[in-house]
Formats: structure tokens, C-alpha cells, sequence
């Protein structure tokens, strides 16, 4: 502070002024008041490269200084005419200050925000022809051509969900904006025209001040970082950035494929607000500085995922007369799924949705709709996961073989995956798909105990495949089905609501006794009992307390071997636990994983034990072609690294036991709500009247509804009458609440 006294006085003839410090990110910045004017006094560190830098920003300020509808900083000389100062390792420089309100704490009016754009077009119209060297080779972190140079900051997020968010629009900026970046023109920009450098007199942008962060970038960077800040705290985002975006098209218009890449610029400026913050915190914990625009900055951005790109790209285009553009059109892609696709694969939904892309929880259909999906287990981590899809590209760039080859992620998948399992289950066959995986359990048991008989239950679903087929009742049960195989022993589903049974534990002895009794009078032996923990095509069923525990006791009696089908609850989706046999105090002989081992990369495995892996390689040779390839083990590898850093098991856990418990809190609401069942983010609700018929039809209304308000969830069940409830873990207790609101206000209108 005496030092900068000192230099005030010697070189500027300063005699009274008061000093007050204003905090920045590196630079030490002061405000100097007189009696007659007011400055701002900046230290910053010497360097080759940062005296340039403040030599081309003398020269920026020169050149607006011919723009008089607009106030701009000017360079103060000192009393020998110099423009700034050095004194030992730092220089030091004056200049004015830009009096007005700010525009942080002003009326943002519509038509102060468009006058904010036009002041900013008129600035970049000026310095478009301006050339300087050391600004254009500068790799500033906060010009948004540059995003990838703040990636290293993202360790420094600690919520990993926050992380993920982060890095998913990081990747979203390489695959979208880096490949059509040459179209972009460019000009030296302000770089950072937030609302606290901006000043407002009389209802009008009058000023802007701090040119610090000077860059020579794509010119569409300066509307992007200005309808940034804008946005921030406010309802309707998009709205507020058109004002900004119309007022400066009306003085240096732009064209699409600058207004096509905003969506992305937007999320990129927030990307590297947030890292900042977060990098900020730790150096200095206690400043208000670098904090403040955290908490808006990541509202917006939790916000800005909501938004399709899609209707982001339109409204920036209808707002500048530019046609706006569909990505994908349903009616079109639904005469054209009729003609070569067949009528047995179903689409979802009375009014199918023509899907463009997808986010986490969030998917974006072509005519610019977000939707909620409460429904893709599938998607385990989340749609697109930004650790995954890296994971996938990478190894697809550098190896994609097959087993008969040696490499090191194959070992390293299985390792790690089977540290998820009992020290018995140590050994992995990997496959393309659960339903390869439940085919390949039932060839490895048959091969085991040289018998064929299959204990199954009834509505149970194990796969697609021929043998998957045969062991699902509710496929070789349904209409048109094939029928109970000769080798099939079909045992009731024991579900212990509707069972008449007030102890869940007397409910499953009975229906395991049940099932011991069918094993027993089979006329043949028996080579398997497959079962679901949790029964998904059943109606989101979890097995009755005990009965599991009690037919592997008999299973295990007869010679039959005790597969545990997790395709779809397993990798930590019940929350308390990470497989479903573990709910039950079992430990299978064979495990068949599937759907959400690859986040959507077909994957499927079987877990299996020495002895049963020994007996079938008395066999025919088993091979995958596709199968534990490099690029698939690379990306369960990423699945298994999510699940772990952003604690996904236990996200499960809380945030399925509040959606449950709000649901719970519906039934006691509507009678129709017969049941609320499941773990984790497994969940379904039952649709019954009071006699226990089951209100199918309301269920199908509820289901299309509810799409029709953007949330997808599906139904199942023998009667169709079941809402089920399996959304990629990413879904949060605010979703939670969104979805059951939306179920309430659905429910209250039509029941």
C-alpha cells in the first residue's frame, strides 16, 4: 500500500487521495479517489509477455477512444509521459475509471440488455481491423478457444457429480464447436464483459472497463460471455439473451454458424467460471472475490443442461429472422421405421419421440423438447457420461482386437470386476449382451451337471436368444408365445403384496415350498433355477423375504446349479446393495450381467466359479468375437470408475429412498395407487382398484401423460398396470420431486 502511495505521489503529482483495494484473481488492483477524479491504480507481475500484452491494451484503448457514445478506461501518463511503470518486479500503471451504475445491480430492463449488446457490437466493429501479435499468440484460459488449457482445474471441483457436469460440456465443446471452429470469424475482444465490468446511466449502457483479459478469439466469444452473466439468476435465461443478442446483430450482424455455436460458448464460459471458483477457494478461501458468481454460475449451468441445444440454436435464430431448423422429424422417421423395420419391435409411447441427443438424465428430442428419463436403466451412469464416452474414443483409437489376442485392459476389467464378488466367483466370461449372458449360463450349467431342466418364474424375462426365450416365462407365456418347454419347470412369482400373507417371511417359505414341491415331482433332473432379485417384466417385483435363500437350499439338494440374473438391478441401482442376490443372504453359483455394464456399449459377462468354469471346458470351445474387446473393457472400466467417484450406489440409495418416500406419500392421496414397491432407483407403482383389479388402462393414461409433460417412465407387469421407475443414477432429489409432482398433478385431473 506505501509503495503504491509512493508512486502515486512521485510520478503522478498525486497529493491528497484515498486508496481502496479491490480483489481480483492474480493482478492487485486500487481504486484511487481524488477531490477530482477517480482511478484505478493496477500491480501486476513483470514479464516479457505481460508488458506486451499492456502495451497492446494502451493501444486497444487508443483506438476506442474515437468511439464518444461509449465510456472506455484511458491510459493516464505519468509526469514524464510514460504509460506505466517499473519498479523492481512488478509494473505499474494508472488509469481512469469508468463512473456508472453497474450493470450487476441496475434494472436489467430489455432494453438496457439489448443497448449492452449494441455497445458491445460497437466495440468489436472498432477493433475488427486492429492487429495485435502478442494478444492473437496469447493462450489466455478465459478465452474460450482455449477451453481444453482449463481442464487440469477440474480436479479441483470436489462434488464428482458437479465434476461430471463440468466435464460433459467439455466434451460436448470438442465434439461440437472444434470441428466447425474455421467458420468462425475472429477480431480482438473484451473477453470478459460481465455485469460487474459494465456500467448503466440513464437506462442505457453508457460503459465498459477492465480489459485485462484482452483476447484475439472467435468474435461471437463477446456476445457469448456477455448473455453469460446476463443469464445468471434469472427464470426464463434464454429470454433475457435475446435482447442482448438482438441489440447486437442491429449493429454487427452475425451469421448461423455463429448463433449455432452459442449453447456451447455459454456452457464453456460457465464451465470455466466454476473451475476458476473452485481452483480460487482453495488458494483463497475467505474471498467474497472469487466466489461471487459461483453459486449463479452453477445454477445456470445445472439449468443450461435442461435446455435442448436445439431450441437454444432456434430461439438465437428466429430472434435474428434466421430460418430455424429441426434436427430430426418423427412423422418422417416413423413412415420410414414402417417400411423397413419390423412391426414385433415396439416404440415407446402413444406419440413416439424422435430422439437427437442425450445428457446425464436428460434427453433432447429433434424439435428442441427436454425430456426427464426416469426410465433408461440402460444409461446406469448417466447419458453420455463424459468419462465413458472418453474412454470408448480413446481405446477405439488405439486397439479394438479380440480375446485370442494378449492386452492389459482385459485382465484389468475383470480384476476389477470381480473384486465385486465373493472370493468363489473368480471366474469372468465376457459377451455382447445379458441376453448372451443368460444363454451362456444356461449352456454352462446344462454342460455341469449333464441335466436339462430349468426352474423358472413365472413372468420372469432372461434375454432374446433361444435359450433366453426358453427360460422366460413371460415371453414363451404371452400371446403368440411358443409355450412351457419340455424341459421347463414354471414356479408362481412371489410377491408379497397381493399374497393375502401379512409376514413377508411366512410369504416367501410358502412360495418357495411351492417351488420345492414343482422341482421335486419334475420328471426331470434339474440343471438350473434362474431368478431375478428384483423381477423388472414382473411389475418391479423384489422377491419375497426368504424365498431365494430357501430354493437354492433345494436347488443346491438336487444337484441344480443357482444363476442370479442382474441385468438389470445390478452395478449399485438398489442402492443398499450393489448386486440384488446380496438383498437376499445368497451367494449364486452364476451371475449374468448386461444393460447398464456399458452405459449403453453392449456388454454382457458371466460370473462364474472355478468348478463350473472347469466343467465347461470339457466342451466345445467358447469365443466371443465381440466380447471382452479392448474398447468394451475400456469402457466398463469407466462404468466401474463413475460408479466409485461419484458415489452413484449410495446416490441410489438417498436419492431412491426420497423419491420412494414421496411416492408412499401419493398412495396415502390416491386409492389408486395400490402399491409402492422396490430399492434403490428400482421402483414400481401399481395401479389397482379396491378390489385389487388391476386399473391397466389408468396406468397406460399415466405413462403417456406424463411423456406428454416431458418425463419418461414406463409400464410392465403381467397386467401392464405397473409405473416403472429406473432412471440413469444422475437423477437427483430435485427430479425426484419434479416427477412426483408432475404424477400428482396428472392424477388429480383424471382420476
Amino acid at each position: 500500500m506505501e509503495e503504491i502511495r509512493k508512486i502515486l505521489v512521485d510520478h503522478y503529482n498525486f497529493k491528497e487521495f484515498e486508496l481502496e483495494s479491490l480483489e481480483g484473481f492474480e493482478d492487485q488492483t486500487m481504486k484511487v479517489v481524488t477531490s477530482f477524479q477517480t482511478f484505478i491504480f493496477k500491480k501486476q507481475r513483470y514479464s516479457q509477455e505481460t508488458l506486451a500484452i499492456i502495451e497492446a491494451e494502451h493501444r486497444v484503448l487508443k483506438r476506442l477512444e474515437t468511439i464518444k457514445t461509449y465510456l472506455f478506461p484511458k491510459s493516464i501518463a505519468t509526469d514524464k509521459g510514460l504509460s506505466f511503470i517499473i519498479n523492481g518486479n512488478y509494473i505499474h500503471r494508472l488509469l481512469t475509471y469508468v463512473e456508472g451504475e453497474l450493470l450487476g445491480s441496475a434494472d436489467q430492463t430489455y432494453e438496457v440488455l439489448e443497448s449492452f449488446g449494441m455497445m458491445l457490437a460497437t466495440m468489436n466493429r472498432s477493433l475488427q481491423s486492429l492487429r495485435e501479435p502478442w494478444v492473437a499468440a496469447r493462450e489466455n484460459p478465459w478465452d474460450l478457444r482455449h477451453l481444453s488449457l482449463n481442464l487440469p482445474l477440474l480436479e479441483h471441483i470436489d462434488d464428482p457429480a458437479d465434476r461430471s457436469l463440468v466435464s460433459y460440456f467439455f466434451l460436448q465443446f470438442e465434439e461440437n464447436l472444434l470441428p466447425v471452429a474455421s467458420r468462425f470469424r475472429k477480431s480482438i475482444l473484451h473477453n470478459d464483459a460481465n455485469d460487474w465490468n459494465v456500467t448503466v446511466a440513464g437506462g442505457t449502457v453508457k460503459g465498459i472497463f477492465d480489459f485485462g483479459d484482452l483476447a484475439y478469439s472467435w468474435l461471437i466469444n463477446e456476445v457469448a460471455i456477455g448473455m453469460t452473466y446476463i443469464m445468471m439468476d434469472k427464470a426464463n435465461p434464454l429470454d433475457c439473451a435475446v435482447q442482448v443478442l438482438r441489440g447486437y446483430h442491429e449493429i454487427l450482424p452475425l451469421d448461423e454458424p455463429e448463433l449455432d455455436a452459442l449453447y456451447y460458448l455459454v456452457a464453456a464460459r460457465l464451465c470455466i467460471s466454476v473451475c476458476y471458483s473452485a481452483y480460487g477457494k482453495k488458494l483463497k478461501p475467505d474471498s467474497d472475490y472469487i466466489t461471487i458468481s459461483e453459486k449463479p454460475a452453477w445454477d445456470l449451468l445445472r439449468k443450461w443442461i435442461k435446455i435442448n441445444p436445439l431450441k437454444a440454436r432456434n430461439t438465437f435464430r428466429s430472434t435474428l429472422g434466421y430460418k430455424t431448423a429441426y434436427s430430426v422429424d418423427s412423422d418422417n422417421l416413423s413412415i420410414r421405421r414402417k417400411r423397413i423395420i419390423s412391426k414385433s419391435l415396439s416404440v415407446s409411447y402413444k406419440m413416439p419421440i424422435a430422439m437427437d441427443r442425450a445428457a446425464l438424465q436428460y434427453m433432447y428430442d429433434g424439435r428442441g423438447q427436454t425430456f426427464l428419463d426416469a426410465y433408461n436403466n440402460i444409461m446406469l451412469v448417466g447419458h453420455c457420461h463424459p468419462e465413458v464416452v472418453r474412454a470408448g474414443q480413446q481405446m477405439m483409437a488405439r486397439l479394438n482386437t479380440n480375446t485370442r489376442y494378449l492386452y492389459e485392459h482385459l485382465y484389468r476389467y475383470g480384476e476389477r470386476l470381480l473384486e465385486r464378488f465373493p472370493d468363489q466367483l473368480n471366474k469372468v466370461f465376457f459377451v455382447n449382451s445379458g441376453s448372451e449372458a443368460s444363454d451362456l449360463a444356461i449352456r454352462m450349467a446344462r454342460a455341469c451337471t449333464a441335466n436339462q431342466g430349468v426352474l423358472v418364474i413365472e413372468n420372469g424375462y432372461h434375454g432374446h436368444t433361444s435359450i433366453g426365450m426358453e427360460v422366460s416365462h413371460y415371453k414363451y407365456a404371452s400371446d403368440g408365445g411358443t409355450g412351457q418347454g419340455p424341459d421347463i419347470i414354471d414356479t408362481p412369482m412371489p410377491k408379497f403384496f397381493g399374497s393375502g400373507f401379512m409376514d413377508e417371511a411366512a410369504c416367501g417359505l410358502h412360495y418357495a415350498q411351492m417351488a420345492a414341491e414343482r422341482m421335486r415331482s419334475a420328471e426331470f433332473k434339474l440343471a438350473a433355477f434362474i431368478a431375478e432379485p428384483v423381477m423388472g417384466c414382473g411389475g418391479q417385483v423384489p422377491l419375497a423375504k426368504g424365498f431365494l435363500k430357501e430354493v437354492y437350499s433345494h436347488v443346491h439338494h438336487l444337484g441344480g446349479i443357482c444363476i442370479s440374473d442382474e441385468v438389470q438391478v445390478g452395478f449399485g441401482r438398489l442402492g443398499d446393495v450393489f448386486w440384488g442376490y446380496e438383498l437376499h443372504e445368497v451367494v449364486p453359483d452364476i451371475v449374468v450381467l448386461g444393460k447398464p455394464m456399458g452405459n449403453g456399449h453392449p456388454m454382457g459377462a458371466v460370473i462364474t466359479t472355478e468348478k463350473i468354469s472347469e466343467g465347461f471346458e470339457k466342451g466345445p470351445e467358447f469365443f466371443s468375437s465381440f466380447g471382452g474387446n479392448p474398447v468394451s473393457c475400456a469402457i466398463g472400466l469407466a462404468v466401474l470408475d463413475v460408479i466409485e467417484t461419484e458415489k452413484l450406489q449410495d446416490r441410489a440409495k438417498t436419492v431412491g429412498d426420497h423419491l420412494k418416500m414421496l411416492l408412499i406419500r401419493l398412495q396415502k392421496k390416491y386409492t389408486q395407487i395400490a402399491d409402492v414397491r422396490g430399492h434403490g432407483m428400482f421402483l414400481g407403482v401399481e395401479f389397482a382398484d379396491a378390489d385389487g383389479t388391476p386399473l391397466t388402462l389408468l396406468a397406460e393414461k399415466i405413462k403417456n401423460e406424463l411423456r406428454q409433460k416431458n418425463i419418461l417412465v414406463g409400464t410392465d407387469g403381467p397386467d401392464e398396470n405397473v409405473i416403472k421407475i429406473k432412471p440413469p443414477l444422475a437423477f437427483n432429489h430435485e427430479n425426484a420431486e419434479l416427477l412426483v409432482s408432475t404424477l400428482d398433478l396428472i392424477m388429480n385431473t383424471i382420476v
